[in-house]
């Protein structure tokens, strides 16, 4: 691997991730909110929920009386003042989820009418912010929750089906805090922006019909009972009156910076789309094409270039292996370039963890499969096992972040260098 190029590549991703990083983004857009109230009560939740939290509490000083963070494992960053502190399950919401929301949920209700709701919101609420129906049981929920992502289902389509079996979800915390005024400021992790589906959209009226939600079941062949049906079958909220949003980040910015530090590293660039919405494999497949092209006749933009994308895909699990949509990417693209130079690419989920894991991704070239038959491993076992972070381990390809403090979907990055 070029050392040039993966050095080149390292610095457009820290620079990338830097940009969407949520204080400054909090600080600037709250004196957007025209703020009444004398007193707020903050509520944060989502991966980057304790950043936002600690951005909101520095810039309002006092106004903050009390509130309550509710971010992933290992996501906070130590105490706030005034604020409470909770840590749980992500992507399966576990008993930290309800536990956190419930207590949410008993001081919003013991508000005077003094108070109005600072909510912060980012990608990962949705398993974090939970609260189940009636008759609808937690393991209810992890398990169809399993169920959906491993089925290929969009991030768009899991959270249709989730603001039916919760009481906080689908405009429906709107309602449990109506007539108190709710300022919400939110970070995108949701191809389009979409607000009825960023973290299942607590507070904003849901835009999915009952009859969508049950074919989305139907599609992917989802597994339920009779009290989840009856729940799918519950009309959510529609009208939402209570409630302010202001989208404060998204990755559309992070493709930005991306483009801009790779113009300042002297690559001419090129955005593919924000909105990547594939199987992981056929996504690696199509940049290492992309990368082909390239090498092949410059097109389709001169070399050297730096060619990116944001979005989120989907992988439809077979196997029982270890791994996530980018390190599943990755890999994919690594298996179509075999043996080629001059060309790196990287996937990364901008929070800092991929799936189940503690990689943001991988970051490959043409000599990381190689590296495995040098091993005498075949490759194509972990592609086929959806096992992709042992294969890039195996192959010293994982890239590790650690959590970053924010969370916008996933960016993908190819460089070509010029002829060797």
């Amino acid at each position: 691997m070029s050392k040039i190029l993966i050095g080149d590549l390292k610095e457009i991703i820290d620079y990338s991730i830097e940009s969407v990083l949520p204080e400054n983004a909090v600080k600037s857009n709250l004196k957007k909110l025209n703020i009444k109230e004398e007193k707020l009560f903050l509520l944060s939740i989502g991966k980057a929920a304790w950043r936002m939290a600690n951005a909101a509490k520095e810039e309002l000083k006092g106004k903050i009386k009390n509130g309550i963070v509710i971010t992933k494992y290992y996501h906070s960053q130590g105490n706030i003042e005034d604020i409470e502190i909770y840590e749980a399950g992500h992507p399966i919401p576990d008993e930290n989820s309800i536990r956190a929301t419930e207590k949410a949920l008993e001081l919003i209700e013991n508000l005077n009418d003094e108070y109005g709701i600072l909510f912060l919101i980012s990608g990962g609420g949705s398993a974090l912010f939970e609260l189940p129906e009636e008759r609808i049981t937690l393991e209810d929920l992890q398990d169809i929750t399993d169920q959906l992502l491993r089925s290929g289902a969009d991030i768009t389509e899991i959270n249709a089906i989730r603001k039916r079996l919760s009481k906080v979800k689908g405009g429906k915390l709107a309602e449990l805090a109506y007539p108190k005024k709710i300022y919400a400021l939110v970070l995108s992790d949701v191809l389009g922006d979409r607000l009825d589906s960023i973290a299942s959209g607590p507070t904003y009226k849901d835009e999915i019909t009952t009859e969508k939600v049950l074919e989305i079941m139907k599609r992917y062949d989802i597994k339920m009972n009779e009290n989840l049906k009856k729940a799918l079958e519950k009309e959510t909220p529609k009208n939402i009156s209570n409630a302010q949003h202001i989208i404060i980040g998204s990755v559309k910015v992070a493709c930005d910076s991306a483009i801009n530090k790779a113009k300042e590293l002297g690559y001419n660039t090129l955005l593919l789309t924000t909105t990547l919405n594939c199987e992981a494999k056929e996504a690696g497949k199509f940049f290492a094409n992309i990368a082909l092209e390239e090498l092949k006749s410059d097109n389709p933009i001169k070399k050297p270039c730096a060619i990116i994308a944001g979005g989120e895909t989907v992988v439809s699990v077979k196997g029982n292996g270890l791994g996530g949509r980018n390190q599943e990417l990755a890999y994919s693209f690594a298996l179509e370039v075999e043996g080629l130079n001059n060309i790196v690419f990287a996937s990364i989920g901008t929070d800092g963890t991929d799936g189940p894991t503690d990689a943001a991704g991988g970051i490959v070239d043409g000599n990381t499969i190689l590296s495995l038959r040098k091993k005498v491993i075949d490759p194509l076992v972990f592609l086929e096992n959806n096992d992709t972070y042992n294969g890039l381990k195996e192959a010293n390809a994982l890239l590790k972040l650690g959590p970053t403090g924010t969370n916008v979907n996933d960016l993908m990055i190819l460089l070509v260098g010029e002829k060797l």
